[in-house]
C-alpha cells in the first residue's frame, strides 16, 4: 500500500487517497475481468490471440485449465471454443462430487417421496430457483427434449433409459446447469444436461456414486448464458484447478 501512496502526486486531495488506500486491487480486477454475465469467469486477454476464459483470476492463465478462448465478449456459442481438456476435468469433477450436492440430493429426495410420478420421464427438480420463462426456439418442444418426453434430448442415461421412473422402481435423474433451470417437474434442455446419476427405487445412488453418465449434448455457452455451476460443484471444480494450477506453475518455475 505505501507503493501506491507514494506515486500519488503530493497534490491529490486526502479523501482521494483515502479512496485509493481502501480499494482492493481485487476490486479493480474484478470491474475489468469477469464476464459480464457471469461474475465467475475471468477473461484474459492474450497479445495476439483471442480472450481466454478461465474461472482462475491468475495470469499469466494456465492454457490447459482454461474453459475455452473467445472472439467476443461476452462469448457466443459461435465465438467460443471450448477445451477439450477442461471439459474433460468438468465431467471428472460432477461425477465425483455430484452425490454430495446439496441439489442433487434435493433431486434425489424428490424422486423417492413422488416416485418420479410428478416429474415426468427423466424429469428433474432445483430448489431455490425460480421459474423462469421458456425460451423462444423454432423448434416443437417435444423435438427438443422440453418437456416431460424423452424425445430428441440426446442426455443419454435419464431419458434414453426411462427417465424418472416410478413405483419404487431404480431410475435417473439429470445434473444441469442453471444457467436455465427448467420449470418444475420439465426436463432441462439437452445442451443444459452435463448427465446422468443412477438411482434406486428409495432415491439412493446406485453404489452409492450414481455411476455418472456424461451426456454428450451439454455446450458451454448457449444463448442463455454460460457454465452456471451449483456453487457446490463450482467450489470443488475451481479447488480441483487451483492444485492443478499450481503443479504446473511449481514444474514450469
Amino acid at each position: 500500500m505505501a507503493t501506491v501512496l507514494a506515486s500519488v502526486r503530493p497534490g491529490l486531495p486526502f479523501q482521494c487517497i483515502r479512496l485509493i488506500s481502501r480499494t482492493s486491487p481485487n476490486t479493480f480486477r474484478r470491474a475489468i475481468s469477469t464476464l459480464p454475465n457471469n461474475e465467475h469467469i475471468y477473461i484474459h486477454e492474450q497479445p495476439s490471440k483471442p480472450y481466454m476464459l478461465s474461472l482462475l483470476p491468475t495470469t499469466p492463465p494456465t492454457p490447459s485449465l482454461a474453459i475455452g478462448t473467445t472472439t467476443k465478449i461476452p462469448p457466443t456459442p459461435e465465438s467460443l471454443v471450448e477445451n477439450a481438456e477442461f471439459m474433460q476435468l468438468l465431467h471428472h469433477v460432477i461425477a465425483e462430487h455430484a452425490p454430495n450436492d446439496p441439489e442433487v440430493q434435493a433431486q434425489a429426495a424428490m424422486y423417492a417421496s413422488q416416485s418420479g410420478s410428478s416429474l415426468g420421464s427423466g424429469g428433474g427438480f432445483f430448489p431455490h430457483q425460480r421459474q423462469k420463462q421458456k425460451r423462444r426456439r423454432s423448434g416443437s418442444e417435444a423435438g427438443l427434449g422440453g418437456g416431460g418426453g424423452t424425445g430428441g434430448d440426446g442426455a443419454g442415461g435419464a431419458s434414453a433409459q426411462g427417465g424418472m421412473g416410478g413405483a419404487g422402481r431404480g431410475g435417473y435423474i439429470h445434473v444441469s446447469d442453471q444457467r436455465n433451470p427448467p420449470d418444475f417437474g420439465r426436463v432441462a434442455w439437452p445442451e443444459d444436461i452435463f448427465g446422468s446419476l443412477e438411482l434406486t427405487g428409495t432415491g439412493k445412488f446406485v453404489d452409492g456414486t450414481g455411476r455418472y453418465q456424461q451426456a454428450g449434448s451439454y455446450r458451454v455457452v448457449t444463448n442463455d448464458g454460460i457454465l452456471g455451476l451449483s456453487p457446490f460443484l463450482r467450489e470443488k471444480l475451481v479447488g480441483r484447478l487451483r492444485e492443478l494450477d499450481a503443479q504446473v506453475r511449481g514444474n514450469t518455475s
